[in-house]
C-alpha cells in the first residue's frame, strides 16, 4: 500500500516508478479521488459544527420564549444532521475507492533496481558451483530409472487431475530428507524460528500480504471463505498485522515448512512435464521483520541462507536480481536463484527473495516503537524461499543421475536418510 501523503508531495516521483514497471501514470487519478474524499470530509465536519452551533442556540431561544427562533434551530439541526449523514456516507465511500485503487498499484522498484522488460533483462550476479559432466545424456528428473517409478503422475491425475505427483517409497523419503534438513539448517546455523503455522487464512492476511483483491485467481478459496496459503508468507507476516513491536524486539526473524497452494492461473502449457510446477507443493519459507534502516542488509542475509542450503547439498546455482518488468507486485527488490537442471541443460528458479519494504506493514498497520519514544513507524518486511522443495528434489536427483539409472546423494542428507547416499536403479536406498 502507499502512502497517500507522499503521493501528494511527488506526484512526479510516484508515476516514474510506476513508469519503470512499464506501467501508465495514476497520480493524477489518485490526487483527484484523494481531493474528492478530503472535501468530503470537510464539508461533513463543517456540517457538524453548524449542527453543534445551532444545537447549543435552541437552549437560549427556549429561555427567551422565542418559540419561532427555537423551532427554526430544532429544524436547522434536524437538517444538518441529515446532511452529515449524507456527507459521511459519501465521504467513506470515496475513501473506499481511494483504499482499493491504491491497493491495486505495485509498489516502487528500489532504485538500483536494474530496468528492463521482462525476465530477459534480469542481471546476473553470482555463480556457483561447476556443472555436473555425464558421459552419457543426462535425464529430466521423472525419466531417471530409480525414480520413475516412485513418481506417479497417472494415479495423482485419477485422484486429483493434472499438475499434482504422488511420490512414493525412497524418493518420498528424499523429499521429506531435504524439507527437513533445510528447516534445522535454517534453525540451527541461520538463527530463525521454526514456526508450524496454518495453511487456511482469512481475507484480511491475503490482503495484508497483498495477494488480494488483484491476485485471487492466482490462490484457491474454500466455500466458507478461507484461502489455501500459496506460501507460508501469508500467516508469518500477518502474524505481526496490527502489533506495536518494541524496537528492542527487530529483527523477528521466522521459517516454517508447509504446503502451498497455487492456481497456477494463466500458465496453461507451461511446465507440464514432471514436477516443476504443481497445484500443491510444499516449501521452507523465511520471513523477517525489520527495522527499515536494516531491510537491504536483511536481504543480503536472507539470500545468503538460501544460497547456503544449495551450497550444502552441492548443488550448482546463479543469482540474479530482478528487472523492474519482472519483480513481483509487492516487491521493492527480488533475487532470484535458480538451480542447475541437467534434465533441461538450464537454470531454474528455485528461490526469490523479496523486500517489500513497508508496502505490506502499511496493508496490515504492522509498526514498530522506536527505542527514543518517538511515534510509532511501520516495519519493513522480507520473504524468501529457503528452498522449495520439490524443485529441490528435482535438482538433487537430476545433479546426482548415473549412467545405471541410480542417483548419487549429496552428503548433507546422510543424516536424515541412515547414512543411505544412494538411489538405485531399482528405486530402493542404499
Amino acid at each position: 500500500m502507499h502512502d497517500i501523503r507522499a503521493i501528494r508531495e511527488n506526484p512526479a516521483a510516484f508515476d516514474a516508478a510506476l513508469a519503470r514497471r512499464g506501467e501508465s501514470a495514476l497520480s493524477s487519478q489518485v490526487l483527484e479521488l484523494d481531493e474528492a474524499r478530503r472535501a468530503k470530509i470537510l464539508a461533513a465536519e463543517t456540517a457538524q459544527a453548524d449542527q453543534n452551533k445551532a444545537a447549543k442556540a435552541i437552549g437560549a431561544a427556549k429561555a427567551k420564549g422565542d418559540e419561532a427562533e427555537f423551532e427554526r434551530l430544532r429544524a436547522e439541526v434536524a437538517d444538518k444532521k441529515a446532511e452529515v449523514a449524507t456527507v459521511q456516507a459519501e465521504a467513506k465511500e470515496l475513501d473506499a475507492k481511494l483504499t482499493d485503487m491504491l491497493a491495486r498499484i505495485p509498489n516502487s522498484p528500489a532504485a538500483d533496481v536494474p530496468d528492463g522488460a521482462d525476465e530477459d533483462d534480469n542481471v546476473e550476479v553470482k555463480k556457483w558451483g561447476d556443472l555436473p559432466q555425464f558421459d552419457f545424456a543426462p535425464k529430466e528428473h521423472f525419466e531417471i530409472a530409480g525414480v520413475a517409478k516412485a513418481m506417479d503422475f497417472e494415479t495423482a491425475a485419477k485422484i486429483s487431475g493434472s499438475r499434482f505427483v504422488v511420490l512414493k517409497g525412497a524418493v518420498a523419503r528424499i523429499h521429506r530428507a531435504l524439507a527437513q534438513f533445510m528447516i534445522d539448517t535454517h534453525v540451527d546455523e541461520n538463527g530463525l524460528t521454526e514456526i508450524n503455522s496454518p495453511v487456511l487464512v482469512r481475507d484480511e492476511a491475503m490482503y495484508g500480504t497483498d495477494k488480494l483483491p488483484k491476485f485471487g485467481e492466482d490462490s484457491y478459496q474454500t466455500t466458507n471463505g478461507w484461502w489455501l496459503v500459496p506460501t507460508s508468507e501469508v500467516p508469518l507476516t500477518y502474524s505481526v498485522a496490527g502489533d506495536v513491536i518494541e524496537e528492542g524486539a527487530l529483527p523477528i526473524r521466522y521459517t516454517s515448512h508447509t504446503l502451498c497452494f497455487r492456481s497456477e492461473a494463466g500458465s496453461a502449457g507451461k511446465d507440464t512435464s514432471g514436477m516443476l510446477r504443481q497445484h500443491q507443493f510444499e516449501k521452507v519459507e523465511m520471513v523477517s521483520i525489520v527495522h527499515p534502516e536494516k531491510s537491504d542488509d536483511e536481504q543480503k542475509r536472507m539470500l545468503g541462507c538460501a544460497e547456503g542450503i544449495l551450497e550444502k547439498l552441492g548443488i550448482p546455482y546463479r543469482t540474479v536480481v530482478l528487472c523492474t518488468g519482472d519483480i513481483g507486485f509487492g516487491a521493492r527488490r527480488t533475487f532470484d536463484i535458480e538451480a542447475w537442471v541437467p534434465g533441461q541443460e538450464t537454470y531454474r528458479e528455485i528461490s526469490s527473495v523479496s523486500t517489500t519494504g513497508d508496502f505490506q506493514a502499511r496493508r496490515m498497520n504492522a509498526r514498530f516503537k522506536p527505542a527514543d519514544g518517538g511515534k510509532p513507524e511501520f516495519v519493513h518486511t522480507l520473504n524468501g524461499s529457503g528452498l522449495a522443495v520439490g524443485r529441490c528434489l528435482i535438482a538433487v536427483l537430476e545433479n546426482g543421475q548415473q549412467a545405471d539409472g541410480s542417483v548419487t546423494l549429496p552428503d548433507a542428507l546422510a543424516p536424515y536418510l541412515n547414512g543411505k547416499l544412494t538411489l538405485t536403479a531399482d528405486g530402493v536406498l542404499s
